[in-house]
């Protein structure tokens, strides 16, 4: 093979791999999302189980989520694109639900050893299917492929 046709392969290996994976919808320049609809279905339930005591039916959160309590501490947000969910990673969405929120700040309490990593991810994924396509939008360019 010739010095020219490795090259060739590399530049075209090159594009190839940063070329954008994303398809974005030519009506409303929103990001396509490709969401697996059984791990939607599976993350709801493993919601649905464990934190709707919480952070409410369908992620609506606590209605004075914005106000301390006696204790100091913020209650549980809303997770469905109303309060700043979106405006966290993946890494650190998951990062909070299995080592809980910080202690000053909330009550989120760990969720390592009583929920598995994928079900974790599911719950994300559900979590993330809630939020309004112009909040996805937001948060895909912000987050997505950074964590």
């Amino acid at each position: 093979m010739t010095i020219r046709t490795l090259l060739l392969i590399s530049i075209t290996a090159l594009i190839v791999g940063c070329a954008d994976q994303h398809q974005i919808d030519p009506e409303t320049g929103f990001v396509v999302r490709n969401f697996d609809l059984n791990q939607i279905k599976r993350g709801k339930a493993v919601y649905d189980a464990n934190c709707v005591p919480c952070h409410g039916v369908d992620g609506v959160g606590t209605p004075d989520w914005r106000k301390t309590g006696p204790d100091g501490k913020y209650p549980p947000p809303p997770l469905n694109g109303t309060a700043h969910t979106w405006h966290h990673s993946t890494a650190v969405l998951k990062k909070t639900i299995l080592k809980g929120g910080p202690p000053e700040f909330g009550s989120m309490p760990a969720w390592e050893g009583k929920l598995t990593e994928q079900q974790v991810d599911d719950t994300i994924v559900w979590i993330k299917s809630l939020w309004p396509d112009e909040v996805y939008n937001v948060w895909f360019n912000n987050f997505e492929g950074k964590d």
